[in-house]
């Protein structure tokens, strides 16, 4: 769950960026289309997706479409259904919203590396 919370955070930074890069729209409305997105994939598939057609970005946001919804049905099922994982399956869900996370952040941000975390 917690994985994925960072992932749709990830991707609101992202979607944050686009709109500061190209509109003076004001707060509020991003938020509603935050909100309208709803979830991991709404935010990929209808704000990320179109707002980067044309650019480099546009491809590493395709790339990244089948990790988001992998990320995010798992975490419904979790959250919607409680589903459980085991530990192989919770590890491979981390690891993808892991690469999610420092790929989609790199593009604004060259350096951001998340941290190990410490036992």
């Amino acid at each position: 769950m917690r994985a994925a919370t960072a992932a749709d955070i990830a991707a609101k930074f992202a979607v944050r960026e686009e709109f500061k890069s190209r509109s003076k729209l004001k707060g509020e409305f991003l938020n509603s289309l935050l909100r309208w997105a709803n979830g991991l994939d709404g935010k990929i598939n209808r704000l990320l997706l179109p707002l980067s057609e044309g650019s480099k970005r546009h491809k590493v946001f395709t790339g990244l479409k089948k990790d988001a919804e992998e990320i995010n049905r798992k975490r419904n099922a979790i959250a919607h259904q409680g589903e459980f994982c085991n530990v192989g399956e919770s590890q491979e869900v981390v690891e993808k919203a892991r690469r999610f996370i420092e790929t989609v952040v790199r593009i604004y941000e060259p350096g951001f590396k998340l941290k190990d975390k410490k036992d």
